[in-house]
């Protein structure tokens, strides 16, 4: 388990404590350490806060990760109400995976990226090409939308491990793509980073909320209004649920 940062916990997820700009540069030294170890990098919002609630699996696996950073405002809101000594910020997945890809030493620093499906990520990789030219991307995969098989794991992991990766960005949705991200982070010596929607965001496939609805809260409102059907249970259920877990276990 990495040392220096504090963490502390939120409802039930014990998060890591940082500013944005602490985070990303600890996820390169990790990355471009000279002896690599399997490091696991999550981030966590209200939602993942309700699911690891009445999930014990899940939080426990949260509670694995070597880093937890606050992906949303209103953990961030409560992390500085709860935890008033530390600083908090919000450490948002998208906006990590492009400063990174800014800002990673291309002779040190090779990405992987694995999810979404193939359209999404040709849009992905050709974004990358044009507004990160120096990223060093060695490979990426879009694996069936099923869970694999452990034949299928094996040869997943050797591709990423013959790729020569420093970096795994996993897409896969959550709770899916952090528990690939802990999986990967035990089978091989690189850094794994579940992000979420940072490839559909990157890609431009869909829109990010303006940046005044983020600072607001109220990303979640937008991103209801855009996909409905998909996020109503992921809101209608997971806030109310997130405030019940802070309360339940505030200090």
């Amino acid at each position: 388990m990495p040392e220096g940062l504090p963490k502390l916990r939120i409802g039930s997820i014990d998060f890591t404590a940082a500013r944005f700009a602490h985070a990303t540069q600890e996820i390169l030294r990790e990355a471009n350490g000279p002896q690599p170890r399997g490091i696991a990098v999550h981030f966590a919002n209200a939602y993942n806060i309700a699911l690891a609630e009445y999930d014990r699996r899940y939080q426990e696996l949260m509670n694995q990760g070597d880093y937890v950073f606050t992906d949303g405002t209103p953990v961030v809101w409560v992390g500085k109400k709860l935890h008033p000594n530390q600083v908090w910020e919000r450490v948002y997945g998208p906006d990590v995976t492009q400063w990174i890809l800014h800002n990673s030493d291309p002779e040190k620093t090779f990405h992987y990226f694995l999810g979404s499906t193939p359209e999404t990520m040709e849009k992905l990789q050709s974004q990358i090409k044009t507004r990160f030219p120096l990223a060093q991307v060695v490979g990426y995969e879009c694996p069936p939308f099923r869970e694999p098989s452990e034949s299928e794991l094996a040869e997943r992991d050797k591709r990423i491990e013959e790729s020569g990766a420093t970096l795994v960005w996993v897409g896969l949705g959550t709770p899916k793509q952090d528990y690939e991200v802990q999986r990967i982070a035990r089978s091989l010596p690189v850094t794994a980073i579940a992000v979420g929607a940072a490839f559909d965001f990157i890609a431009h496939t869909v829109p990010q909320a303006p940046r005044w609805m983020q600072n607001s809260g109220l990303e979640w409102s937008y991103r209801l209004a855009r996909e409905p059907r998909r996020l109503a249970k992921r809101y209608f259920w997971g806030n109310p649920q997130f405030i019940r877990s802070v309360i339940k276990n505030r200090p």
